[in-house]
């Protein structure tokens, strides 16, 4: 995927599907990837801090409450909805004043809901299906949640999700490899899973894509918040890892792994739509966890592989 004139600030959304489509994968470095499944990865308790101020006990009770999202299980889906990204918010002001890394991806993604998913939401007219639309959003939501609620209580947290708190915490990460490793593993993992148990068919794929081509309209604000926050500017590292420029600066054409040929092939959300789909039979269950485990596992091991090498 080459352009010219880049915009620095693309949307997140198209941002991760580029990467999945263009990036080198494991095959390029002899990076061994880490795993990405639907299975629980062992508990680990979570430090005090992830390269930032020590959270105080308050803090950390706050992040554990907003959290705990079981006691609104139910609520209609919108109400709900509206809920928890209140919840996200509380969270992430909460790393954010302490600027503990592991609220990178809470910022990116509690600015995504803000100005892309929830001005949608809240006019349900949009959408050819207005009572399943809200459901894929809870439901993607409601797995981060979850995740920042086990790692904060000692439970049980996913494997994605396991190593993007580890890699938070690891001062020798850059904070754009750790925003990208969250991208991966929300859209990557939660958004398939969370399209299967929404019990979505075919009848829902415009409300899909109209979600998420929405979101990918909305990288500026994403690049600003990340820089003000954090100081980390993820719009040099859109331009390259998204760019071919980039790319052509590690491997020659026809290098890439074969999940990134297959992502190119058909474009990457339809891929994950695909998945989410394909979750929901018994007959092709096991094919598509592994799949999206495979394809995980590549933009992991592929921005493993950019850091490695200094770049951009």
């Amino acid at each position: 995927m080459c352009l010219s004139g880049p915009d620095p600030t693309l949307g997140t959304m198209t941002a991760l599907r580029s990467l999945l489509i263009v990036v080198v994968g494991v095959v390029v470095l002899g990076l061994a990837p880490a795993t990405a499944s639907a299975n629980p990865a062992s508990a680990t308790p979570a430090p005090d801090s992830a390269c930032g101020a020590r959270l105080p006990r308050a803090a950390r009770d706050r992040i554990v409450t907003a959290s705990d999202i079981g006691g609104e299980r139910r609520l209609a889906a919108l109400p709900r909805l509206r809920q928890h990204v209140a919840r996200l918010w509380a969270i992430t002001n909460t790393f954010v004043a302490h600027r503990d890394r592991r609220g990178l991806f809470a910022l990116v993604l509690a600015v995504t809901e803000r100005d892309a998913v929830m001005p949608m939401q809240n006019h349900p007219g949009v959408f050819d299906n207005p009572k399943w639309a809200p459901m894929i959003s809870l439901h993607l939501l409601e797995r981060f949640l979850d995740a920042i609620h086990a790692e904060f209580t000692g439970g049980v947290v996913p494997p994605h999700w396991r190593r993007y708190f580890d890699l938070a915490a690891d001062c020798r990460v850059t904070g754009e490899r750790v925003a990208m490793l969250g991208n991966n593993s929300h859209i990557t993992v939660d958004l398939a899973y969370a399209t299967a148990e929404t019990r979505a068919t075919t009848a829902q794929a415009r409300d899909f894509f109209a979600i998420v081509d929405t979101i990918a309209k909305h990288g500026n604000a994403i690049v600003r918040a990340t820089n003000r926050a954090y100081g980390v500017d993820l719009g040099p590292a859109f331009r390259f890892y998204f760019v071919g420029e980039g790319l052509d600066r590690i491997v020659g054409a026809g290098r890439a792994t074969g999940p990134m040929l297959r992502a190119a092939d058909v474009g990457y959300n339809v891929l994950t739509f695909g998945n989410g789909l394909a979750l929901q039979n018994p007959a092709t269950h096991d094919e598509a966890a592994a799949d999206i485990s495979a394809l995980w596992s590549t933009g992991d091991a592929s921005l493993a592989a950019f850091e490695s090498v200094g770049l951009p």
